[in-house]
C-alpha cells in the first residue's frame, strides 16, 4: 500500500517539479526570483541549489521576454515551466502564449508543439489589490490550444504538476496562493492527475455544487451546513477547466436533479456560464430547476482588509444560494 503524507499544496507541487526534473533533462524552470531567492512564496525552494543556473533561470523583469525564451524552448525539444509571479501579470505574455504557442500545433499541421506549462498564482485574500489577485483562467480556456488547469488541494495540484509537464501542449496552471499552507493527504511520489479528468468529492443526493480551485474548500464548508438542515450536497471538482469533464458533471446532475456552480473568479462571462450551460444541455431533463451561478463581484478587487472579502462568495453565501435552489 502505498505511503500516505501530509503535504501543503506548495510542498506538493515543489515535490512533482523536483521528480520530474530529476527524470528528465528536458525540463527547466524559467521565471523571475525562480533561483537562489526559491520564488516569492518559497514555491521553487531548493530547485537551483539541486539543478544548478542551465535548468534553473532567473530571468530578468520581462515577462514578454522571458516567455519568449520558453516557448523557444519548447518548439526544440525542451519543455520549460514558465513562471508568472502574479497571473495578473499573464498579459504580458498573451500574444506569444495565444498565437504562438496555442497555435504552434494548428500552423505546423502538426509536425512541431510546445510543451511547456505557464505556472501563475492568483487568489483573493493576501490584501494583494486589483493588479495582483485576479485569475484569467476563463480567458485562457476560450483559446484553443491551450490547457487549462485549477488544482485545488496538495495531491491534485502535485499530480497535475507531472502531468502537465509531461503534455506535449502548453497547459496553464493557476495556483490560489491562498491555498499553498493548506495541508492535506498526499500519496508517495505525487501520482499522475491526467487532465481532464474531474473528481467528486463528496457524494450527496440533494444538490450538486460545482467548485472551482479554492471554492472547493468553501464548499466542503457549505455542505457540512447543509448537513446540519438536512441536505446532502455532493460536490463536484472539475480541476481542469480546459478540456472539462463533462460527463462527470452530468452524472452528477441527474442524481441529484439539482446543480449550483461555484467560481471565485468574476461571474459575467467566466467559467460558472460555460459549465452551466454544459449541465442544461446534457441533463436538462433531469434537472427540477436551472442551474445557480456564484462568482465574485464583477468589480476590481479591494485591497482594503474589510472591504475584500467580500467580493468573492464564502461558504454561508454558497449554502444559502443552495437552500434557494432546494426551495
Amino acid at each position: 500500500m502505498a505511503e500516505i503524507r501530509e503535504l501543503s499544496f506548495r510542498e506538493a507541487v515543489l515535490e512533482a517539479l523536483f521528480i520530474e526534473m530529476r527524470a528528465d533533462p528536458s525540463v527547466l524552470l524559467i521565471g523571475e526570483d525562480v533561483g537562489a531567492a526559491g520564488g516569492v512564496f518559497k514555491q521553487t525552494e531548493g530547485l537551483f541549489a539541486a539543478f544548478g543556473e542551465h535548468r534553473v533561470i532567473d530571468t530578468p523583469i520581462s515577462e514578454p521576454g522571458a516567455f519568449g525564451m520558453a516557448v523557444g524552448a519548447a518548439m526544440v525539444g525542451m519543455r520549460p515551466v514558465f513562471e508568472v509571479m502574479f497571473g495578473d501579470f499573464m498579459t504580458l505574455c498573451m500574444d506569444q502564449l495565444v498565437n504562438q504557442a496555442a497555435k504552434l500545433r494548428y500552423m505546423s499541421n502538426g509536425r512541431a508543439c510546445a510543451p511547456l506549462v505557464l505556472r501563475t498564482t492568483m487568489g483573493v485574500g493576501a490584501n494583494l489589490g486589483p493588479q495582483h489577485s485576479q485569475g484569467f483562467y476563463a480567458w485562457a480556456a476560450h483559446t484553443p490550444g491551450l490547457k487549462v488547469v485549477v488544482p485545488s488541494n496538495a495531491a491534485d495540484a502535485g499530480g497535475l504538476m507531472r502531468a502537465a509537464i509531461r503534455d506535449d501542449d502548453p497547459v496553464l496552471f493557476f495556483e490560489d496562493r491562498m491555498l499553498y499552507a493548506a495541508r492535506d493527504p498526499v500519496p508517495a511520489d505525487v501520482p499522475i492527475v491526467p487532465i481532464g479528468q474531474g473528481r467528486i468529492v463528496r457524494p450527496g443526493r440533494d444538490v450538486t455544487l460545482v467548485a472551482i480551485g479554492r471554492m472547493v474548500k468553501l464548499a466542503q464548508e457549505a455542505a457540512r451546513l447543509l448537513a446540519e438542515d438536512g441536505v446532502e450536497a455532493e460536490i463536484v471538482d472539475p480541476r481542469t477547466i480546459a478540456p472539462l469533464d463533462e460527463e462527470l458533471l452530468a452524472q452528477s446532475v441527474r442524481r441529484t436533479h439539482r446543480a449550483l456552480v461555484i467560481d471565485g473568479a468574476p461571474r459575467a462571462y467566466g467559467v460558472t456560464g460555460e459549465i452551466a450551460s454544459c449541465i442544461t444541455e446534457a441533463a436538462f431533463d433531469w434537472l427540477d430547476a436551472p442551474v445557480g451561478r456564484l462568482g465574485a463581484a464583477d468589480a476590481p478587487v479591494p485591497i482594503s482588509r474589510s472591504l475584500e472579502p467580500l467580493v468573492r462568495p464564502d461558504a454561508q453565501g454558497i449554502a444559502a444560494a443552495a437552500c434557494a435552489l432546494l426551495a
